[in-house]
């Protein structure tokens, strides 16, 4: 009944890892340069995300295999996925960054540690060592406009395992753009006697005018959930969605069972929310959210108004439909607001009604006004805190020639306003998708409100 997540073995802090090569990584085939558009959504997403994907020891595929068949596959979808071979610049035109497609090169890095998988213990568990598996800092020096989109290390471990680190800026993807391509990237892996092409296992739509905004622009909603920017859009490379403020956090992952979660849902139901979507996402933001309005730290906290903000997958929400393919971010921030009082004294019912009215508030229209608001302000999420959710992306189901991943997971920096959820690891005995585990990160006294809330709730 909603436990504390408590790591398998203590953590360690120095994975001894070594790069030992460092490449570029050109398409296999001559691609046309030319710059690429990028939309509002795109715009505003200048900031590097990494994620690690580590694999069991499989005898017919060594790590040295394994890293030659990487990089050949990589080389092969660089030509479809021209862009990642480019780099990020200013137009000093239009003020828009746009992708400069001129096959420069993805850097491939290739390091070993001096532990097993055993040795680095639970993977489940954030640990800030991981950032030895991808270490895009190889690349810092160089100058903003040379900057790498695409960065891939492969690190073998003594036992014969070993992790794939990506990190690309979040411009070339989001969530499920990412899968499609790792999808590619195992397609091109496999073997071939005859050295025939093989085919990708979807083709991806770069075609991000797609999400061009309309001309004139027409803002139609108020947009609460979007905060005005006084500075050009893109003056500032590496722009800060939330305040960040230097404080002492305490890290805690709570973890939903399968059977929480569907408890959830029966205390959802209600004849006065008819038209509440009843969905394990929903109803586990609607949880976090209460728990965490109710534990922050103010006087007259019961009045307050606390916002969630959450992701929605604008693919199937526009008319015409936006292809499942398309590569850019097409996901854009909805919200829900309440008072704490509402949150503490209402029934759960009541919150989950809410947050699903803000993925339902999602439609074509909305989407597309969400996109030229961009045009004409400028501007980022606003709200409380966000939750990113990597909880069903399936990364680790993605079938690579040595098989699929034993855990797949962000590489992440702990923010007391993003609260992360990602799964289980499937370890052939727990299903994959048998609960969540949630990231939370507070100041202690928040954090020994919000786990007394977390454990109080699923109780009523």
């Amino acid at each position: 009944m909603g436990t504390i997540y408590q790591p398998q073995e203590s953590t360690i802090q120095d994975l001894k890892v070594t790069i030992n090569d460092t490449s570029l990584v050109f398409p296999s085939e001559e691609t046309q340069k030319k710059t690429m558009f990028l939309s509002n959504i795109d715009q505003v997403l200048n900031f590097d995300v990494q994620t690690l994907h580590f694999f069991n020891a499989n005898p017919e595929f060594s790590p040295e295999i394994v890293t030659e068949r990487l990089r050949i596959a990589l080389s092969k979808v660089l030509v479809p996925y021209d862009f990642l071979a480019g780099r990020l610049k200013m137009n000093q035109e239009s003020k828009r960054l746009e992708f400069d497609c001129n096959g420069a090169g993805a850097v491939f890095l290739v390091a070993s540690s001096e532990l097993t998988l055993k040795d680095i213990g639970d993977l489940v568990y954030p640990n800030p060592a991981f950032r030895k598996l991808i270490q895009h800092e190889k690349i810092d020096h160089l100058e903003k406009d040379d900057k790498p989109l695409c960065i891939i290390q492969v690190t073998s471990f003594k036992c014969g395992g070993f992790a794939m680190g990506f990190s690309t800026n979040h411009i070339t993807f989001d969530g499920i753009s990412f899968k499609i391509f790792l999808q590619n990237l195992a397609s091109q892996a496999f073997d071939d006697d005859n050295n025939n092409s093989k085919p990708l296992a979807i083709v991806p739509c770069n075609e991000r005018t797609l999400l061009a905004a309309r001309t004139p622009p027409r803002v139609s909603f108020p947009h609460l959930e979007l905060l005005k920017l006084k500075v050009p859009i893109g003056e500032e490379l590496n722009p800060t969605v939330f305040e960040t403020l230097q404080e002492e956090l305490d890290i805690k992952i709570f973890k939903l069972n399968s059977s929480d979660i569907s408890s959830l849902k029966e205390k959802a139901k209600d004849e006065d929310t008819p038209n509440a979507k009843i969905t394990s996402f929903n109803v586990v933001t609607s949880y976090v959210w209460r728990c965490k309005a109710l534990s922050f730290d103010a006087e007259n906290n019961s009045e307050r108004i606390s916002t969630v903000l959450f992701a929605v997958d604008i693919r199937p929400r526009l008319n015409p439909l936006l292809p499942q393919s398309y590569t850019g971010n097409a996901v854009l921030t909805s919200y829900a607001s309440a008072t704490c009082h509402e949150l503490e004294e209402g029934p759960f019912s009541k919150i989950v009604d809410m947050v699903s009215q803000g993925v339902m508030r999602m439609t074509d229209e909305y989407a597309r006004s969400a996109i030229d608001w961009g045009e004409i302000y400028k501007g980022f999420p606003n709200g409380e805190f966000l939750i990113s959710s990597w909880w069903k992306l399936g990364f680790s189901q993605v079938e690579y020639p040595w098989g699929k991943p034993k855990y797949s997971c962000p590489v992440v920096s702990h923010r007391k306003d993003i609260i992360l959820l990602f799964p289980n690891i499937d370890d052939g005995i727990n299903s994959i998708n048998d609960g969540v585990n949630i990231l939370v990160a507070l100041p202690a006294k928040q954090m020994e409100k919000f786990e007394s809330y977390f454990h109080k709730f699923l109780l009523a």
